[in-house]
């Protein structure tokens, strides 16, 4: 951990502290807001996971649609303790609830390190492919992804979907989806890797 990377966090948290507010207006620009801090914080700042920026212009995304935004309801389920396996070392998850949308379920875990946080990856079929085979991220509050939600709701937008750091970089190490976490439907919008970038 570094003051730069505590950065890194707050920055990251601002911006989804401020597409909340924006999404009550205007779901597509809290969005767009969303992406350009994304963008300035990959082109710019230290811990940016690009190895490469020269040409950067941009992230990859598919256009957003509001038919994969959800108020996901969250049930409870069984205890479950998973320790994920990165490349450097262990991530201790706890389930502790599964989110229900139209097409599937995704369980809802609690980072079980000080502080914690929710967090909620997928992979889906669009893995390999049109995204990072490893999944990408809905959720990660731990580092301040958070999209709000009501009580016994999370705000599930997959427009926001986006690729863990590890995806650009093996100087990073990433959780992937546990099994519940795994869709069988291609989730076609969110965060996007290029043909020969997608393993």
């Amino acid at each position: 951990m570094s003051l730069t990377l505590q950065d890194w966090r707050r920055r990251v948290a601002s911006a989804y502290a401020a597409a909340r507010v924006i999404a009550e207006i205007d779901p597509v620009e809290a969005w767009t807001h969303w992406r350009r801090e994304r963008d300035e914080l990959f082109a710019h700042h230290p811990d940016s996971p690009l190895e490469d920026r020269d040409g950067f212009a941009g992230l990859p995304f598919a256009p957003y649609d509001p038919a994969w935004c959800f108020d996901a309801p969250v049930h409870a389920a069984e205890p479950l303790a998973l320790d994920v396996p990165t490349s450097d070392g262990v991530v201790p998850l706890r389930r502790i609830g599964v989110a229900e949308v139209p097409f599937g379920t995704l369980d809802v875990w609690w980072v079980a390190v000080y502080g914690g946080g929710v967090f909620v990856p997928f992979a889906d079929a669009t893995n390999g492919t049109t995204s990072y085979g490893g999944g990408r991220y809905l959720l990660d509050t731990v580092k301040g992804a958070d999209l709000g939600g009501h009580a016994g709701e999370l705000r599930l937008d997959f427009n926001y979907a986006y690729h863990p750091s590890c995806f650009y970089s093996t100087r990073w190490s990433c959780p992937l989806a546990p099994t519940g976490n795994r869709l069988a439907v291609p989730v076609a919008v969110g965060e996007l890797a290029t043909a020969d970038r997608s393993s």
